[in-house]
């Protein structure tokens, strides 16, 4: 098992930029489908997303596993 951080793809990245990628990537449209929660679906912006998101960790991890999952086709 390795302890070495700069392994971890969330390492050096902040909540809004990971928010931003996912926005530009998939659109608030389908990031409501893929983690259902409010902030995605209703007058959605990446203000409110982040105050939610830094509030609330199960929907952070949920933002957190989507971008990690995302990774290989961002880098395509």
């Amino acid at each position: 098992m390795q302890s070495n951080s700069s392994k971890d793809p969330l390492h050096g990245i902040t909540l809004q930029r990971i928010l931003e990628i996912l926005v530009e990537f998939y659109g608030f449209d389908t990031l409501g489908e893929l983690i259902k929660i409010k902030c995605f679906t209703d007058n959605p912006s990446i203000k409110s997303s982040l105050t939610f998101l830094r509030k609330t960790d199960w929907a952070r991890k949920k933002v957190e596993e989507l971008y990690v999952r995302t990774l290989p086709e961002l880098n395509k």
